[in-house]
């Protein structure tokens, strides 16, 4: 008798709880449905890859006009077909997706976040957001306007040596702020074998907004943002070039960018030239520094030290270790995506870093920088 009694207390009890309360820890624990939309970029290799492995999101369509490369897809990670669609609108309706994952050109991302976002649907792009500040700002009106999350994906966001650096610097470990440096690049895109369905939009002008400085310049300009607590610089200054113009006809292969914050200089070096691959950051304070050294490795020194010290950064959060657990975590209301690596906020700063340095390569000028209207 005393256990049907406690039985149905608790029954009672589970009663008065308001069902948004009684469904959040599940929902929170539920994998989020996610479509991809696009196949042209190749870094969605890497999503399929590493997706059976995660239990954060769970695929339920794919949306590619290209048939053919929808089926190389299919046939290489051995995709079900009826995922496939080259329909966005009527895929959007009926898969009905907590999210879309964007993997097209750059300059269709403002098509893709705005269709989502009709639908109440947040998108997550690959960096960097947006060809121009025009498609930056409307993105951000359709995400205020339908509630959505836009975020951005940057391969250094997961570093564990990133992340160090920036507590460091917050905590104060460094000082003031005094020189940034960051390098970002390979051999080349076609040099490593980019795609055929890749390659051509991602060295045209106007589908990926230039060449090495779009495509290398954005990590350096997040990771700044991040660092100045989502200040733009006061000026940015470039210069731009094409050291092999029979691969790179159309847009620069290697870029210089300075960024003028008060106290406080960053250059951003860019490029398809360097002779191996690398994405590494030198944080340089009034009292030490620290560089890091691939996704992992840091190489620091502080006041009062004679030699320089190696260290392994620590992990990062579960629910912050990759692409698919931080999104799962921003749409359960788990993780605040403001002011971080992948917020629409620190973005559109990106994208006034990437245009304003376009404009100062093309003309030879440094171009001052206000802050966004709000």
């Amino acid at each position: 008798m005393r256990k049907l009694s406690v039985i149905a207390t608790l029954c009672a009890l589970a009663a008065t709880v308001p069902a948004y309360a009684q469904t959040a820890s599940a929902s929170s624990t539920q994998p989020i449905r996610v479509v991809i939309v696009g196949l042209v970029h190749g870094h969605v290799k890497g999503f399929l890859t590493a997706l059976p492995k995660n239990s954060a999101a769970q695929l339920v369509g794919i949306v590619e006009p290209n048939t053919t490369l929808a089926h190389q897809y299919a046939t290489q990670y051995h995709l079900d077909p009826s995922l496939f669609s080259t329909d966005l609108e009527s895929t959007l309706t009926t898969k009905h997706p907590d999210a879309v994952l964007v993997y097209t050109t750059i300059q269709d991302h403002r098509r893709v976040i705005e269709a989502a976002a009709r639908h109440n649907i947040s998108s997550m792009v690959e960096k960097p957001l947006s060809t121009t500040m025009e498609d930056a700002l409307a993105i951000r009106r359709a995400a205020r306007e339908h509630h959505v999350n836009v975020l951005v994906n940057y391969e250094t966001t997961w570093y564990t040596s990133n992340t160090e650096a920036i507590h460091q610097a917050e905590a104060g470990k460094l000082g003031t702020l005094r020189k940034v440096v960051v390098h970002d690049g390979h051999e080349g895109p076609k040099e490593i074998g980019v795609g055929p369905e890749w390659l051509p939009w991602l060295t045209d002008p106007v589908q990926n907004g230039a060449g090495a400085l779009f495509d290398f310049g954005c990590y350096g300009a997040d990771l700044m943002t991040v660092l100045m607590h989502g200040k733009a610089p006061e000026s940015v200054t470039a210069v731009a070039q094409t050291d092999k113009p029979g691969t790179y006809p159309h847009v620069d292969d290697d870029a210089t960018v300075i960024l003028h914050y008060p106290g406080t200089q960053t250059v951003l070096m860019p490029s398809w030239n360097w002779p191996f691959s690398r994405k590494d950051m030198e944080v340089y304070g009034a009292t030490g520094y620290v560089i890091t050294v691939g996704p992992d490795g840091l190489r620091t020194r502080y006041k009062g030290e004679k030699t320089e010290s190696q260290a392994t950064a620590p992990p990062l959060p579960a629910d912050q270790h990759d692409s698919l657990a931080y999104l799962a975590a921003v749409l359960h209301g788990q993780v605040k995506p403001q002011g971080d690596l992948s917020s629409l906020d620190t973005n559109l700063v990106v994208m006034q870093i990437l245009d304003a340095a376009r404009t100062s390569a093309q003309t030879g000028r440094t171009v001052q920088l206000k802050p966004l209207t709000q």
